[in-house]
């Protein structure tokens, strides 16, 4: 306790300069505590996200042997619902040269890349996705003028919400806004969507029904398997000219991409952490220079070089603890702010706080030993002489 008290006593008197040196700790570690936060909040989502969506299937066109593009056949939807782990399917069929505009006036070099696409009623179900205004498709206003918007596709065309009814065009043809979908996490092409109801994109823009893509739903326990006879039951004629894919593997490959910039920013926050520990062992260097009077004074009266190399190894690592402490905070509040904006939920590992105490003891520890020698080692006679 003698040693906390005296080697707090030099902190208080330069409360500042301590303040500023415990700064380039707190950054470091707070970078350190942020990016395990952040990551272990992203893994945790992601494996809920996995968890809720990982049985879902895609089933597209491809091409054939000769590299031509082969259709799916119009039978493709009914078949694939025929395999019993399938509990859901849906489809939904690029409808070609329409466009949507915010009016009949916008130029129609302005579309903004928004494609309009037939979609079944039980699409949204399929995708485990949400409404975020208004209503999806259903049985009823599939058979009219009424459009869905993908959430990117609603902020091009600049709706952000139904509360005055509003319109788009539809290659010259008014339809209504019902609703607008939040983004979906494993079909990003929805959210750049518009889409309609099969039948009348069939009786306005002639659309002749062919489904571009099919969404499923397997048996979690089963997805592999069904993943395995899908090309040949959606064309037995050609399977070779399906493809099927598992969108769930994208975000594996986003988490292990976001693994790689994370171990980047860790490795910023070990060089930050550095920095602040050569600052620490810079200020104490001048605390010794400048505090060789009070040094003298205390081996006068019977202090040893010992416990005078104590009390300076003590003051730097106490340096360390605040800055650590005030690094910590800093970064679970970073953590929480993040998974607030993310709507996440936040997890910060106990590790993480751990490993922020233990680096930064170990740094203020460093970088206080060569202060702590170097006042251990001066004579009582030449400090006293000096003064």
């Amino acid at each position: 306790m003698d040693l906390l008290r005296v080697g707090g006593s030099g902190l208080r008197a330069r409360k500042l300069r301590a303040g500023l040196s415990a700064l380039g700790i707190a950054v470091g570690i707070a970078a350190i505590v942020a990016v395990l936060g952040v990551s272990a909040s992203s893994q945790a989502n992601l494996l809920a996200e996995l968890g809720r969506l990982g049985n879902l299937l895609t089933v597209a066109p491809g091409n054939s042997v000769t590299g031509t593009a082969v259709s799916l056949p119009p039978t493709a939807v009914g078949m694939i619902k025929r395999i019993p782990p399938v509990s859901s399917v849906a489809a939904v069929g690029v409808v070609p040269g329409a466009a949507v505009y915010r009016s009949a006036a916008v130029p129609a070099t302005q579309s903004g890349g928004i494609s309009v696409s037939a979609a079944d009623t039980n699409l949204l179900q399929t995708l485990g996705g949400s409404v975020a205004h208004g209503e999806f498709l259903n049985a009823a206003n599939s058979h009219f003028p009424a459009v869905v918007l993908g959430y990117s596709a609603a902020e091009v065309l600049g709706i952000a919400d139904l509360r005055i009814p509003t319109q788009v065009d539809i290659s010259g043809i008014y339809f209504t806004v019902v609703g607008i979908l939040n983004p979906v996490a494993l079909a990003p092409e929805i959210d750049d969507s518009a889409l309609i109801g099969f039948p009348i994109a069939g009786s306005l823009l002639l659309y002749g029904g062919q489904a571009t893509e099919i969404y499923l739903r397997a048996n979690p326990n089963q997805v592999i398997p069904v993943q395995g006879v899908l090309a040949d039951t959606a064309n037995p004629g050609e399977p070779d000219a399906v493809a099927v894919s598992r969108p769930s593997d994208v975000l594996a490959a986003r988490a292990d991409t976001n693994g790689a910039f994370s171990s980047l920013v860790l490795g910023l926050g070990a060089v930050t952490l550095l920095v602040g520990g050569i600052g620490i062992a810079n200020v104490m260097v001048v605390s010794v220079l400048e505090r060789r009077g009070e040094i003298g004074l205390r081996r006068a009266l019977g202090a040893t070089r010992a416990q005078i190399g104590s009390q300076f190894l003590t003051e730097a690592l106490l340096l360390a603890a605040i800055g650590g402490a005030a690094g910590i905070v800093l970064g679970i509040a970073g953590t929480a702010a993040y998974a607030t904006a993310s709507s996440e939920t936040s997890a910060v590992p106990g590790a993480a706080i751990w490993i922020g105490l233990g680096a930064a003891t170990a740094v203020g520890a460093l970088a206080g030993i060569y202060p702590a020698l170097r006042a251990a080692r001066v004579a009582p006679t030449d400090a006293l002489r000096g003064t």
